[in-house]
């Protein structure tokens, strides 16, 4: 049975209860946007713990936190423990679902699984690990809480640009306590084109943009999406585009003379946003199809692929007792940590199919697993 009152439990309820909302997804000063009160909860218990407490700015009142547990000689090697703090909002517009609930065996609430769980499991294991005494000699372990994963991965990036390194860096996402070392890319590319507007009693006099941009729609979800599907990698599979909306018109007597569609294009590992957007304007281009390519995003989310014969990364899987390395679809701040220079594997309890829902929820089961496994992993540290 699993304990109801374990110290991940506890702690998850306490993290949820502190609304952490991307600040991307709500009005400007909304009281449940921003990570702070999560990044403050838990620096004071890290402090509470003993452990040096860093705060990195980030945004104006959004900032990573850094808990550094120190070995009892000289550094030689850093571990690094990631997982974000912020969430994405309520679906429905209420705030039942930041009220966190222990029913059937599982925590429910806003962040269970993403990413809260993985929160969690991780201070508790570090936390334990602390109590014990058990330091190790040459090894320092850094859990860094991210901001803004949910939208641009700013923490990420300024965790890279600060300069920070590690020998192996564990990015806190649910993977149902896989080992993922691999994961896609993400490009969001805007596509316009233009027509000429006219009166809608008499079309021929106009160029109807809508019309135009479906045939894009077509060729893309079409024989695009079937030419990159041949390419094949051996843990993420295919490549994929979704057209994700679509704007044109005005009103119905207008012939419209604007139309936008935004993309979600998932890449493999050697894909690149420039090389993407070369290729999708020259495949339209050859059936004859003429469009404007804009980046939405603005920032690079590359695909991660981590070696898993690193040393690091078999010790790793070892400990928690993973033979083969695993893929995911989704994009997370492990490729941006990688970037950096940072060997990143991303592992932590729960199921990606419930983040983001109505009703997200994590299995107590996993998060106790999750956390007894981390907890070995960090006191095998030399």
């Amino acid at each position: 049975m699993p304990n109801l009152f374990s110290p991940p439990v506890r702690l998850l309820r306490e993290l949820i209860a502190l609304p952490s909302v991307n600040p991307a997804f709500l009005p400007a000063g909304d009281p449940l946007a921003g990570e702070a009160r999560v990044a403050d909860f838990v620096g004071s218990l890290g402090a509470a713990e003993g452990l040096a407490v860093e705060f990195q700015e980030v945004f104006p009142g959004r900032r990573n936190l850094l808990l550094r547990y120190l070995p009892a000689g000289k550094v030689r090697r850093r571990l690094l423990l990631a997982p974000h703090f912020d969430t994405v909002g309520s679906l429905d517009g209420s705030e039942e679902i930041f009220r966190p609930k222990v029913e059937a065996g599982r925590v429910w609430g806003r962040g269970a699984c993403d990413t809260k769980g993985c929160v969690s499991a991780m201070l508790t294991a570090l936390f334990e690990v602390v109590r014990s005494g058990a330091r190790p000699r040459e090894t320092e372990i850094v859990f860094a809480g991210l901001v803004d994963e949910e939208s641009h991965q700013h923490g990420s990036r300024a965790l890279v640009k600060s300069g920070f390194q590690a020998d192996l860096g564990i990015v806190g996402e649910p993977t149902r306590l896989e080992v993922v070392t691999a994961h896609k890319g993400d490009i969001w590319a805007r596509l316009e084109v233009r027509g000429k507007a006219a009166h809608g009693a008499c079309p021929d006099r106009g160029v109807n943009a809508v019309r135009a941009m479906a045939a894009i729609v077509e060729a893309l979800e079409g024989p695009y999406a079937k030419a990159i599907a041949r390419r094949h990698h051996p843990l993420l599979g295919r490549p994929t585009i979704n057209v994700g909306l679509i704007r044109g018109g005005f009103q119905p007597n207008i012939v419209p003379d604007h139309c936008a569609i935004e993309v979600d294009r998932r890449t493999l590992p050697g894909e690149t946003g420039p090389g993407v957007k070369r290729e999708m304007v020259q495949f339209l281009r050859r059936r004859g199809l003429k469009v404007s390519f804009a980046d939405v995003k603005g920032v690079p989310e590359p695909a991660l692929e981590t070696d898993p014969n690193l040393p690091r990364v078999r010790e790793f899987m070892a400990s928690v007792g993973r033979k083969q390395a695993r893929g995911v679809h989704y994009f997370c701040d492990a490729a941006i940590l990688a970037t950096g220079g940072i060997p990143c594997v991303v592992f932590g309890p729960g199921d990606i199919a419930q983040a983001h829902t109505a009703r997200e929820w994590i299995s107590i089961r996993s998060l106790e697993r999750g956390t007894a496994m981390l907890q070995r992993y960090l006191q095998s540290q030399p």
